[in-house]
C-alpha cells in the first residue's frame, strides 16, 4: 500500500504541476485494485476444517479453509469410522493458527490427546488426515509441491505394486493366482501382491484357532506357486497375511516359499509383538514386511532397532502423516531396512504417499490397488490432471503445488456415509 499512495501522491502532485503528466500512475494504482488481496504467507490463518467419510466410514476426507481462500485436502483410512467429533475437536485446538506451522500444529494436536488416545489408532488416524491437509495448503501458499516442502526429491517416478484384490473369501484355486498376476503384468506392473489368508477355508480347525493345518499350507504354497510360474522369476511377488496367524504358522509358510523367491510375506502375525516377528524373520530367507498397524515413529522404533522385520510398510493414511512418514523413512534408513508404504486409500491418499516416496533415499516400492483400475468410484471423488499410472507401472510424482490432487466433494456425495455429517 505504501507504494499505491507513492504513487497516488505523484499523480495528483503532476496534475497539479504539468498537466500532460496528469496520468502519471494511475494505470499502476488501477491494476494494484484490480490484484488478488491474498496477504503474506505470515498472514495465513485456518477458518475451519470439515469431513466426510465414504466406505463405511473407514475413507475419512478432511479439508482445511483458510483466510485466504486456500484449501488443503486430506485422507485418512481404516481407523476412522466414528470420528467425526474427533475431527471437529483437532479442528477447535489449531483453528487461527497458520497452516505453514505443519510440524508445530502436528504436535499441538498430539500432545493435547496425550489421555485421548494420542499414542496410536483412531487418534492417530484423524490426525494424519489433518496433517496432510496441512502440507497441501503450505504448498499451495508457497507455490511448491509437498516433496519440496519436505526437503526436495530423490525420484521423478514412484515404483508401485498391484495388490491384485483377489480375495481369500471367494475361494480362489492355483490358476485364479495366475490369471491375476498375468493381468497385473500385461497391465504394465513388474510387482504382484496376494492374500494368502482364509477364514473360510475347508480345512481350518476353526475360526479362532491360529495354526494353519497343513492342507491350508499347501494351500498357500499352491497358490503362490501358480502365480509365479505364469510370470516367470522377473517379477516381483508379495504375499499377505494381514496379521491372521500365529508365529509358528508364520515360521512354516516363510519356510516353504523359500523356493518361489518372494519380494515379502506380509504380517503373517498381528502388529503388537516385535520378538515374535524376530523369531520368524530370523527363520527365513523369505523377507518378512510389516507395519500397517503401527502408527507413529514410535511404534517402528522396537521392530528396527530389534531387526524384528526386514522390510517396513507404514500406511502413510494412518501412522500420523507425510511428516510422520518420512520420519519412520529416515529412522529405517539408519538401520539400511528398505520403505514400502502400504496405500489402500483415494488418488488423493495415493499422490500424498508419492510425495514422502520421492523425498527419502530408501524408497522400495508403494502399494498400489486395482480398484483404481475397475471402480469408478475412485476416479469420480477426486480432481486431478492427467492420468493415474504410467503403463509401466510408476507413478509420476505431480509437479504443482500442494499434493496435485483434490476432493470432489459433489462427486463424492453418492458415496457418503450414512448418518454421517458430509463436509459440514
Amino acid at each position: 500500500m505504501n507504494r499505491r499512495n507513492f504513487f497516488q501522491k505523484a499523480a495528483v502532485g503532476s496534475a497539479l504541476a504539468v498537466s500532460p503528466f496528469a496520468g502519471f500512475g494511475r494505470e499502476y494504482t488501477n491494476a494494484i485494485d484490480k490484484a488478488p488481496k491474498s496477504s503474506a504467507p505470515s498472514d495465513l490463518k485456518i477458518t475451519d476444517i470439515k469431513a466426510g467419510y465414504i466406505r463405511d466410514g473407514h475413507s475419512l476426507f478432511v479439508k482445511i479453509y483458510t483466510n485466504q481462500d486456500i484449501v488443503g485436502h486430506g485422507e485418512g483410512v481404516d481407523a476412522t469410522p466414528g470420528t467425526y467429533h474427533l475431527v471437529k475437536l483437532m479442528a477447535k485446538r489449531i483453528k487461527g493458527q497458520n497452516p505453514l506451522n505443519v510440524n508445530r500444529l502436528f504436535e499441538t494436536i498430539r500432545r493435547s490427546g496425550f489421555f485421548e488416545g494420542a499414542q496410536a489408532g483412531m487418534y492417530i488416524a484423524v490426525l494424519t488426515a489433518i496433517e496432510t491437509a496441512l502440507w497441501d495448503v503450505a504448498g499451495k501458499a508457497l507455490g511448491v509441491p509437498v516433496y519440496q516442502l519436505l526437503g526436495g526429491k530423490f525420484r521423478d517416478t514412484i515404483r508401485v505394486y498391484m495388490d491384485t484384490a483377489l480375495y481369500q473369501n471367494q475361494l480362489p484355486k492355483p490358476s485364479d493366482f495366475a490369471v491375476a498376476a498375468r493381468e497385473a503384468v500385461n497391465m504394465g506392473f513388474t510387482a504382484v501382491k496376494f492374500d494368502l489368508d482364509q477364514a473360510n477355508d475347508p480345512n481350518k480347525y476353526d475360526r479362532f484357532n491360529w495354526t494353519a493345518s497343513p492342507a491350508e499350507l499347501q494351500r498357500m504354497y499352491d497358490q503362490m506357486a501358480a502365480a509365479r510360474k505364469e510370470v516367470g522369476p522377473n517379477i516381483d511377488i508379495c504375499a499377505d497375511m494381514h496379521g491372521r496367524y500365529d508365529a509358528i504358522t508364520g515360521e512354516k509358510i516363510a519356510k516353504m516359499l523359500e523356493p518361489l523367491n518372494l519380494m515379502w510375506l506380509e504380517e503373517p502375525i498381528p502388529a503388537e509383538n516385535a520378538n515374535a516377528y524376530k523369531k520368524i524373520t530370523e527363520s527365513t530367507t523369505t523377507p518378512i514386511c510389516a507395519g500397517e498397524n503401527h502408527y507413529l515413529a514410535q511404534g517402528f522404533r522396537p521392530l528396527l532397532e530389534m531387526g524384528a522385520v526386514d522390510i517396513i510398510m507404514p500406511d502413510l493414511q494412518k501412522c500420523g502423516g507425510l511428516g510422520e512418514g518420512q520420519r519412520i523413512a529416515n529412522l529405517a534408513n539408519l538401520y539400511y531396512v528398505p520403505f514400502a508404504p502400504h496405500m489402500v486409500a483415494s488418488y488423493l491418499g495415493a499422490m500424498a504417499c508419492a510425495h514422502v516416496c520421492a523425498s527419502v533415499p530408501n524408497f522400495m516400492i508403494m502399494e498400489w490397488q486395482i480398484y483404481f483400475h475397475k471402480d469408478p468410484m475412485f476416479k469420480e471423488i477426486v480432481k486431478f490432471d492427467g492420468e493415474m499410472v504410467e503403463k509401466n507401472g510408476f507413478l509420476k510424482v505431480r509437479d504443482v503445488p500442494g499434493i496435485g490432487v483434490e476432493i470432489n466433494e459433489e462427486a463424492m456425495k453418492k458415496y457418503a456415509a450414512p448418518g454421517v455429517p458430509f463436509f459440514e
